[in-house]
């Protein structure tokens, strides 16, 4: 049997047919959403439809949601806090955030006048492993922190996978990406708690309620709204209960096959969709390139970072030395995976799993 089996959602979901057919009407809106003239309000009204798409996926208000290019540049709000705040980073968080980290050490928590803000993913791209936030204010904090006062939650794997709302999540900011939910790239949203007053993430015309100049992504905007709509009704009909059944089948499948093979996070809450498999001795990359040869698109990691070769510096915040941190793999599932998927996938892991044995032997 041939043909490729796409495995790494969570690099980037395939693009569905209701963003790809909004995309393409919003294409043929001339006006700018800015002007006041008949063709300028179509255009805004394209955008305000999919804002209030977005923020029912999100659990927020439209007024909440600023577009932006993705959940990178939405995660530089991070830099726009006031002067002298910390910026706390969960050591496991995504790089877009990490690179953000500006605390003061294990006495972060202490006193700086400009206050504390923890950045952290609600679940992890490489594991799917889902970590709740604590309290705002509560003593106890990690990441250095005694307490917190504002929290920033990248929500990018968790909206319309899991349940999630940011108006009781506690958090003061989000960041969200169209193309983990099978919209375009190269769009994005950053949730900011109504009342919050930040420096803007652009400056200049004063687009998006003056938190981020620039003329709208129009067509990204309209196909992401189609997502975050086709994405809340797959949430609302339990399809991604299948899913996590279709992952838990391969994980077996493995684990059954080769014993030593880890499942990170098997004892914690996951995503539904991902399989982070660590088989000691045998390097990701590796792994990748050979299911790639044998049709199958996996990763080693998150995909801004897959591409270097290097242990995965998430695992190795978890716990795990280097050697093993270099030995794991991502499979991520979507629900258009099927069965037969799976047991291709699994079939082919083990069949290279086996030569590799007899290599080493």
């Amino acid at each position: 049997m041939s043909g490729r089996v796409y495995l790494d959602w969570n690099a980037t979901a395939p693009v569905r047919p209701e963003a790809r057919a909004a995309v393409a009407a919003a294409l043929e809106a001339t006006g700018n959403p800015s002007s006041v003239h008949a063709e300028g309000r179509a255009a805004k009204a394209l955008v305000e439809a999919a804002r209030e798409a977005v923020a029912a996926l999100a659990g927020c208000r439209p007024q909440e949601v600023i577009f932006t290019s993705g959940a990178t540049e939405a995660a530089g709000v991070l830099s726009r806090l006031p002067e002298g705040h910390d910026v706390l980073v969960d050591p496991t968080a995504h790089d877009c955030l990490v690179a953000h980290w500006r605390g003061g050490g294990a006495d972060a928590g202490g006193g700086r006048p400009g206050g504390h803000t923890l950045a952290m993913g609600l679940a992890n791209s490489e594991t799917g492993v889902i970590t709740d936030p604590g309290a705002k204010g509560a003593d106890g904090w990690a990441y250095g922190a005694r307490r917190a006062d504002w929290l920033l939650l990248d929500v990018v794997q968790a909206v319309g996978r899991i349940p999630f709302a940011f108006a009781w999540s506690g958090a003061d900011f989000a960041i969200l990406s169209a193309h983990k939910i099978g919209g375009p790239r190269g769009v994005g949203a950053l949730i900011l708690r109504e009342g919050l007053d930040i420096e803007p993430l652009l400056r200049g015309g004063g687009q998006e309620k003056g938190r981020r100049s620039g003329t709208e992504n129009v067509a990204g905007i309209a196909g992401f709204g189609a997502a975050a709509r086709a994405a809340q009704a797959e949430l609302d009909a339990g399809c991604w209960q299948g899913v996590a059944a279709l992952r838990d089948r391969l994980e077996a499948r493995v684990r059954d096959a080769s014993p030593e093979t880890q499942v990170v996070g098997l004892d914690r809450p996951r995503l539904p969709n991902t399989a982070c498999l660590l088989t000691p001795g045998w390097k990701g990359e590796t792994q990748v390139m050979q299911m790639d040869l044998a049709g199958f698109a996996i990763s080693a990691g998150s995909a801004c970072s897959s591409g270097k070769v290097r242990a995965s510096r998430v695992l190795q915040a978890m716990g795990y030395d280097e050697t093993a941190a270099a030995s794991a793999i991502r499979v991520s599932l979507g629900v258009r995976t099927t069965v037969e998927d799976v047991d291709r996938f699994a079939e082919a892991w083990i069949a290279a799993r086996a030569r590799q044995r007899a290599r080493a032997a």
